[in-house]
């Protein structure tokens, strides 16, 4: 009776909450979410956009058994890190670009932003974010060029539209995206898009970010399976529409198509919910969240680019560990200690 007594009583190290959930188990889970948004950049675009991502996450993988042959580690591909990776900074790409700038994207982000620091979970900064950013420096005319949707219900649509890109790289009509309209009207206050077409991804954009029901979805997904924390996308999708009021003029008017146009919805779902890269406490992402809203919308209201997402979470990554310093909670039952009062004497020694 007493062995079985004290074994009652044996209490195991922390944590003491365990879960189902692997590496490998969440990793899917946010693939199977990016799918939605590539299926839905496919139908708009065509299947040029399915090997730019191929070419990213194919990339991506390549990098990091690289770099793990180099430095002799055991292999950690399995983890399918790099593959979630690599479709989320080839879903952040137009579906024009030339071969070689997602497979230059996936190396960097991979070798230089996750591994270089240690792997997955010791980055300092978002991948993907940090990739998008480095591919908008080096090769910004690329990056900029986007294309029209394919015109289903256009009497002159033929199969050959839905694979440009392959056969007839001089069929590719670009154009302007919303954004470019939103920050023309930021002065006036009267902007004029399609709320609807913004909605559906009848935009010209990147692969990814163009079909907000796509995002939706992939949001519900990763919600009801607790994959990400609801409050940071909610948080910053808030912050789009409160700092859409302050700094516009009729600021009403812009707080849909901010939200709708460029990439703050997959933004808000896909990056920002990264688990190594935002911070640890409740206070501390609701901080997070807004400074990233807030600098995106100064990036788009004043700067040079109408994007600002990608921009914006990779500062406030970098400020990550500050902002887990000063939201940092007091242990239960600490007590501040007393200060104590030096004699004159020893102050004047």
């Amino acid at each position: 009776m007493k062995e079985e007594s004290t074994r009652k009583l044996l209490v195991s190290s922390s944590p003491h909450v365990g879960s189902n959930l692997t590496t490998e188990k969440i990793m899917l889970h946010v693939i199977i979410a990016l799918s939605f948004c590539l299926i839905a950049g496919v139908v708009i675009f065509g299947v040029y956009s399915l090997l730019t991502v191929a070419l990213c996450v194919a990339s991506s993988v390549c990098g990091e058994t690289l770099y793990n042959l180099i430095r002799k580690k055991p292999n950690t591909v399995k983890d399918l890190s790099a593959v979630v990776t690599g479709m989320i900074l080839g879903l952040n790409l137009p579906p024009t670009v030339p071969f070689y700038v997602p497979i230059a994207g996936g190396l960097v982000a991979i070798m230089f932003v996750k591994m270089l620091f240690g792997g997955l979970g010791r980055n300092f900064a978002n991948p993907a974010a940090t990739g998008r950013v480095f591919l908008l420096l080096s090769w910004s005319t690329q990056m900029m060029e986007y294309i029209r949707p394919i015109d289903y219900a256009s009497g002159a649509f033929s199969v050959k539209d839905f694979f440009v890109g392959f056969v007839d790289n001089a069929a590719y009509v670009t154009s302007a995206t919303p954004l470019a309209e939103v920050k023309s009207a930021a002065g006036t206050g009267n902007v004029e898009v399609d709320l609807l077409d913004m909605f559906l991804g009848n935009i010209p954009g990147t692969i990814g970010e163009v079909c907000a029901v796509a995002i939706i979805a992939a949001a519900i997904y990763l919600i009801a399976f607790k994959i990400i924390d609801w409050k940071i996308p909610l948080t910053y999708f808030a912050g789009i529409a409160l700092f859409s009021l302050i700094f516009y003029k009729n600021g009403w008017n812009f707080i849909l198509p901010n939200l709708l146009g460029g990439g703050v919805l997959f933004a808000g779902v896909f990056m920002l919910t990264d688990y190594a890269t935002s911070p640890n406490t409740r206070a501390g992402t609701i901080i997070f969240a807004l400074g990233a809203a807030l600098l995106t919308i100064l990036i788009r209201r004043y700067g040079g680019m109408n994007e600002g997402a990608s921009f914006a979470i990779l500062l406030m990554n970098l400020l990550v560990p500050l902002i887990d310093k000063a939201c940092k909670p007091r242990p239960f039952g600490y007590r501040k200690p007393p200060k104590v009062k030096k004699d004159k004497k020893e102050a004047a020694l």
